[in-house]
């Protein structure tokens, strides 16, 4: 099992912070759906005032570039990035086009 860590940053207005938190208590079915058809066995993101952490823990058939492909060619997919966009701010040094940053472990026990 490999596990994937992401950074983002969400717009530091209240109001948008609470739609956001309500959004991901019922995420469509769909993008679930793709979630684990991709290959995630575990997701959970936590969050500090307006930063967010993504931990994903993926299989053996997961690739971040496939899933990316896949995610590109789906409208639903496209429609939840879209929406959740009015939610999110990259954090900086993120490329452009990108939302979600990669992070690097530093230490493990």
């Amino acid at each position: 099992m490999r596990r994937y860590c992401f950074a983002l940053d969400l717009v530091d207005d209240p109001a948008l912070i609470a739609e956001y938190i309500d959004y991901h208590r019922q995420v469509w079915p769909h993008i679930l759906e793709g979630l684990k058809r991709s290959g995630i066995d575990a997701m959970e993101i936590y969050r500090v005032a307006d930063r967010l952490f993504l931990i994903m823990d993926v299989n053996e058939s997961f690739s971040l570039e496939r899933k990316a492909e896949a995610d590109r060619a789906d409208a639903k997919v496209q429609e939840w990035e879209a929406l959740m966009w009015k939610y999110q701010r990259a954090i900086p040094g993120t490329p452009p086009g990108q939302k979600w940053r990669l992070m690097e472990r530093v230490f493990e026990l």
